[in-house]
This record gives structure tokens, C-alpha cells and sequence, in this order.
């Protein structure tokens, strides 16, 4: 008996003994096996992202929860319930989206009634909430595509309303109306959304002066200029009667400088998204830690495939209201008296630009004016680099003659505008009177277009001074 018990003791001293450990201790214990670098990289960046998902968590636990399921539930049941929610979350969220039912209102009134006046505005109303949630859809879109992507696409989609306008408008041969609207658009950018972002930033901030990066704000301004200069030779070639062939060099000049903006503007693509991105990073990066943090936490609301299919749906709905709308220019500019370049230059963009209108404001008030002048400047950028040669290439294809002649006192316009706004940002810094200054600017620029005639408008000739 006594041997018996001898050969067990020795078996269980060769048994090594399991000790269950607390929980206090497993988590000691992971901490020493990440300090003994147990982790590979690898490991570590796939925790990284699983900790920031980009997904929403509903859609997180609806496809990983299938593996655990014994009785997964049907896909049609799946994708209806992602269609409601996507609805709800882009449809039923915002307040402004009331008025969306403007939209149909315009089509309805044009079937039954042909009253121009009430078409036009019906339709530019309804087309305020389908730009803002343009714009916000982009923004959705940006958060799987990271920020110089991000950035280039809010600016894209953020012109989409004005470049859908201006072909609809070049379609029906309203060649001074494509030209007014995109000049508009720049002017409404770079003086409205940007004077109203420094003001707003700077009343907020008013104890500490707000910077931004002025080398990216620089560069654009360069742009900018080159688009003068784009616009000032056709326009000063036909005022001073110096064409080699009168009416044809004009529009050959038009077409041919339009081709080298167009290749400019694919050259400041490259330059920005590859050669030079380091240049296009905020100036306060060493709080970028803690930004990128708080940044992370805030997890796109719907999936990469709906901001897709949102945006293609938003798209095709603002070009059958922007139809409707263009129809309607000339008869509304009578019925109201209200000049055609008003309407082109003045109203139609702040519509346009509502979305980009409200972000840039709302990022200059978070002291993020990189992000703004992102919006306001490399928005005007793009309209005046692409928008403009994009719409004269699309005219020479569809015979329109639709050149880089913006008339003199527009071109003018633009000309000062374009030099007060590098004024205001060579120095990289802002405050509330700044933006004061733009939106004051602004205002005078729309009380000149209101007074201003334009002698190849037909709906300016019409005699309504009488009145």
C-alpha cells in the first residue's frame, strides 16, 4: 500500500502543475507578452483596424453575427432592412430635406400651369437639400477613401449642382448663362463661403488668431490666376477689335487655351495627390494625434456601396430639376424683373454652393480652416480650372460656340476679386474682420450685377425698366 502511494507521489511530481490564473493576472500577462514584442506588426495593424472599423456597428453585427447563428436569417430580409435604415439616415435625418417636395411641386406646375416664375423658384428650392445631401454623401464617401481623395471628391460633387446646370443651360443654347453660373460659382466661393468661414472662426476664436496653411493657399492662387489670364486675352481680343479672324480666332483661342487648363489642372492633380501631398497637411500637426483619435471614433453612418448608390441617385434627381430650371431662367427674369445676370451670377450659385456654404463654416467654427479654404479656394479652383475648359470642350462637341469671352465687366469682376482674396490669405492667418471685409466685397459684386445689363441676354433687352 505504501509503495502504491510512493509511485503515485512520484507520478504527480512528474505531471507539470496547471495553475489557473485571475483575470487581474491574464491581463498582467498580456501586458508583458505585448512589452516582449510576442506581436508581430502584422498582428498589430490588423488589430488596429478591427478596433476602427469604418463600418457602422449595425452593419458589423449583422454580417460577423451569421458565423454564431444556427438559423441565419434570410439576405432579401437583410437588404431590406439596410435599404430602410440607409432611407432613414440620408432621407428623414435633416430637417432641411423638407424641402425636397419643392421638386415635384416644379415639375407639376410646369405640366399644368407653364408659370415660369413659380417653376423657377419651386425648383431652385428643391434643389437646396438635394446639394446638401450631395454634399453629404461625398462626405461619407471621403471616410473610406482617406483625406486628399476625400478632399478632391467633396470638391468634385460639391460642383457637381453648377456643372449639371451649366450643360443643361449649354444644351438649350444659353451659352451667357453657363458662362454667368460657373462665374459666378467662383465668386460665391471664394467671397461668400470663404468671408463667411473667417468670420465665423474668428468670432469664435476671438482670443487666438486662427492659420492655415498659405502654401497650398498660394498654389490655387496661382491657379486662379492662370484662369484670368485664361479668360482676360479672348475678351480683350474682342474689345479692342484685334482678331486675325474676326469671331473665329476668338473661339479657336477659346477652345485651344481650354485644352492647356485642362492639362494645367490634371498636372495640379498629380502635383497634390503625389509629388506634394506633404504640402497640403494642416499647419497644427502636432495635434494631429489627438484629432486623428477623435476623428477615427466618428464611424461613417452608411456603407461605401449606398454613398455610391446615394450619389448616383441625388445626381440624377438635380438634373431633372436643373432642367426645369434653366427652362424657366429667361421667363422667370421677366415675370420678376429680375436681370438674367442676377439670377446666373447671384442666385444660382448660392444654391449650388449651400452645401459647401454650411461645411466650410462649420469647420472654420472647429478651428479647422485648412479644411475650408479646402472647400472655398480649391472649390473656385476647380470650377475655374475644369468646370470652365470642361464646358467649352463640351460645347465644341455638341457645336455650341462657347468660348472663354466672359465680357469685360465679368472678367473684370473676377480679375479683383481674385487679387483681394490673395491679399487676404498671403499672410496664412485669419480673424473675424477678414472675413468681413470678403463678405462686404461680395455684396457689392451683387449689387453691380443687379444694375448690370447684359446686351446678349434676351430676357435683358426685354423692356421691363418701364415697369
Amino acid at each position: 500500500m505504501d509503495d502504491n502511494q510512493n509511485n503515485n507521489n512520484n507520478n504527480i511530481k512528474d505531471v507539470p502543475m496547471v495553475r489557473i490564473h485571475s483575470h487581474q493576472e491574464i491581463g498582467s500577462l498580456g501586458v508583458e507578452f505585448e512589452d516582449q514584442s510576442l506581436f508581430s506588426p502584422e498582428s498589430l495593424t490588423r488589430k488596429k483596424h478591427s478596433f476602427h472599423d469604418p463600418l457602422p456597428p449595425h452593419r458589423s453585427l449583422s454580417s460577423g453575427g451569421s458565423e454564431n447563428c444556427s438559423s441565419p436569417s434570410p439576405s432579401s430580409i437583410y437588404m431590406r432592412n439596410t435599404v430602410v435604415e440607409s432611407i432613414k439616415i440620408v432621407v428623414f435625418s435633416s430637417k432641411l430635406n423638407l424641402l425636397m417636395i419643392f421638386g415635384p411641386l416644379a415639375i407639376l406646375v410646369d405640366k399644368f400651369s407653364g408659370h415660369n416664375a413659380w417653376v423657377f423658384f419651386l425648383s431652385l428650392v428643391g434643389i437646396i437639400p438635394l446639394a446638401e445631401r450631395l454634399g453629404y454623401t461625398t462626405e461619407q464617401l471621403a471616410c473610406y477613401t482617406g483625406p486628399t481623395i476625400g478632399g478632391l471628391l467633396n470638391a468634385t460633387f460639391g460642383n457637381a449642382t453648377e456643372l449639371i446646370i451649366s450643360i443643361y443651360a449649354l444644351k438649350s443654347g444659353l451659352i451667357r448663362v453657363v458662362q454667368q453660373s460657373l462665374l459666378g460659382s467662383i465668386l460665391s466661393n471664394m467671397l461668400l463661403v470663404l468671408g463667411c468661414a473667417f468670420f465665423a472662426g474668428g468670432l469664435v476664436h476671438s482670443k487666438t488668431e486662427q492659420v492655415f496653411n498659405k502654401g497650398a493657399a498660394t498654389m490655387s492662387s496661382g491657379l486662379l490666376l492662370m484662369a484670368v489670364m485664361g479668360l482676360l486675352f479672348p475678351a480683350v481680343l474682342h474689345t479692342t477689335r484685334t482678331e486675325l479672324h474676326f469671331g473665329r480666332s476668338e473661339l479657336a483661342l477659346s477652345r485651344f487655351t481650354s485644352c492647356v487648363m485642362l492639362v494645367a489642372y490634371a498636372a495640379f492633380l498629380v502635383f497634390q495627390l503625389k509629388s506634394q501631398s506633404n504640402l497640403y497637411l494642416p499647419v497644427n500637426e502636432g495635434e494631429g494625434q489627438t484629432e486623428g483619435n477623435s476623428d477615427d471614433e466618428e464611424a461613417p453612418e452608411i456603407s461605401k456601396w449606398e454613398s455610391i448608390v446615394w450619389l448616383s441617385i441625388l445626381t440624377a434627381w438635380i438634373s431633372v430639376l436643373s432642367e426645369y430650371l434653366v427652362d424657366a431662367i429667361e421667363g422667370a427674369s421677366v415675370k420678376m424683373h429680375i436681370p438674367v445676370a442676377f439670377i446666373s451670377v447671384i442666385l444660382l450659385p448660392i444654391v449650388g454652393n449651400a452645401a459647401e456654404h454650411a461645411g466650410a463654416v462649420m469647420f472654420a467654427m472647429k478651428d479647422k480652416l485648412d479644411i475650408s479654404l479646402g472647400v472655398a479656394i480649391g472649390s473656385s479652383t476647380q470650377i475655374a480650372m475644369f468646370g470652365i475648359p470642361f464646358c467649352v470642350v463640351v460645347g465644341w462637341m455638341m457645336g455650341r460656340p462657347m468660348d472663354l469671352n466672359f465680357q469685360l465687366f465679368e472678367t473684370a469682376t473676377l480679375f479683383i476679386t481674385v487679387l483681394v482674396v490673395a491679399f487676404m490669405v498671403q499672410e496664412g492667418t485669419s480673424n473675424y474682420f477678414k472675413g468681413l471685409m470678403l463678405v462686404l466685397c461680395y455684396i457689392i459684386v451683387a449689387a453691380s450685377f443687379f444694375v448690370h445689363v447684359d446686351p446678349h441676354s434676351v430676357a435683358d433687352k426685354h423692356p421691363k425698366r418701364s415697369h
